[in-house]
């Protein structure tokens, strides 16, 4: 049981980091002159395809035991990339625009982050259960 609930999570949280990375780098955008038309924005698209790996094939890896030692990997390097990637893009923006320190919080990707690690640990607690033999 415990399994079914940590791998529902697991999904719960790489599913809305997809969304919410589709939705602020949707890489269907509108196209200018005709804005019922979507256009493909190809530089968009890795911002969706690391969220994307990690619905589909950790979620995958860790569906059986011997695969999930690799899905606990994976999630950890796309995690640490992520960490990376949003932070590193959020300072650039908040240095350029020279955001004050309180809105600076509430305009960084910290809660981006946050959602990151939470899928990190729900997987590493579900990697851990596997290695006690209890799923």
């Amino acid at each position: 049981m415990k399994k079914n609930a940590l791998l529902t999570a697991l999904v719960l949280l790489a599913v809305s980091g997809l969304l919410l990375h589709y939705r602020i780098h949707p890489f269907l955008v509108p196209d200018r002159l005709h804005p019922y038309i979507s256009v493909f924005d190809g530089s968009k698209l890795p911002a969706t395809l690391l969220p994307l790996i990690d619905v589909i094939v950790v979620t995958a890896l860790f569906l059986q035991r011997k695969t999930a030692a690799y899905g606990y990997l994976l999630n950890g390097v796309l995690v640490i990339y992520g960490t990376i990637f949003m932070a590193h893009f959020s300072l650039a923006e908040i240095v350029a625009k020279n955001i004050p320190f309180p809105a600076m919080l509430l305009k960084s990707t910290l809660p981006d982050i946050g959602i990151a690690w939470a899928d990190f640990f729900v997987g590493k607690a579900l990697y851990d259960l596997y290695l006690k033999g209890e799923a």
